[in-house]
């Protein structure tokens, strides 16, 4: 007989169950608070609002230097990257008239889902417009490049497309 006294229904198996499957799925979703609470996604950057925030006019101004630079970059890359192993990549860069670029490079390995694992390295001229580097990625996925040359106070900045590292070939 079911009663407010009779105990045996605290016993039943489908109770039981149904009270652990609510407190896990309650421990799940506090799980997942936490996380988005104290973890936060690399996918948008820290200081994305105040960081290199320009006025429109800054920005158009900034766009119209670089074309008034006209300048070409050339980058052959290889066909496969491996994480752990250094990758050569070699940059040229000329002026609208064909003419070499000599100045100062520097080449950002930038990685959308972990911006701890982002670094910078300067290339090397090996000739008149010529820049060669080795990357070492740590991580595998995808990665993009942004180049920055520097000569005078001409700066041009470019990215590449992303491309994957792979674990091994």
């Amino acid at each position: 007989m079911i009663s407010q006294h009779n105990k045996k229904g605290m016993r039943n198996p489908w109770l039981l169950g149904m009270i652990a499957l609510i407190l896990l799925v309650l421990g799940v979703n506090v799980a997942f608070i936490w996380f988005a609470t104290h973890n936060r996604s690399t996918l948008v950057d820290r200081d994305y609002s105040t960081r290199d925030r320009k006025s429109n006019a800054a920005v158009v101004d900034e766009l119209q230097e670089q074309k008034a630079l006209a300048w070409k970059i050339t980058l052959k890359q290889p066909k496969a990257v491996v994480m752990g192993s250094p990758a050569g990549y070699e940059i040229s860069v000329a002026d609208r008239e064909g003419v070499p670029v000599s100045g100062a490079m520097e080449v950002e390995a930038y990685r959308a889902s972990d911006e701890r694992k982002d670094f910078t390295m300067t290339f090397r001229e090996s000739s008149p417009g010529n820049y060669q580097g080795y990357v070492n990625f740590p991580l595998k996925g995808y990665w993009e490049l942004r180049i920055r040359i520097k000569r005078g106070k001409d700066t041009l900045e470019v990215g590449t497309d992303r491309f994957m590292v792979a674990a091994a070939l």
